[in-house]
């Protein structure tokens, strides 16, 4: 016969160091996001929009 929910033990336990990398990893990313932007943005207004998108044509066509 089966037994009520409530009876069974967990067989898994959560790990909270999981969650600390997992959270670790995801601000890492946005922290990499926002620099790669800010980067992008700083090239942007140093260099005007024409030579930075000439830039960004001349590094596709050189991977293609």
């Amino acid at each position: 016969m089966a037994q009520p929910l409530s009876t069974l033990k967990p067989t898994i336990a959560v790990s909270r160091s999981g969650s600390a990398l997992r959270s670790a990893v995801l601000w890492g990313g946005a922290g990499l996001g926002a620099l790669l932007l800010v980067g992008a943005s700083g090239l942007w207004f140093h260099y005007g929009t024409a030579v930075f998108f000439e830039t960004i044509a001349a590094g596709f066509a050189s991977c293609f």
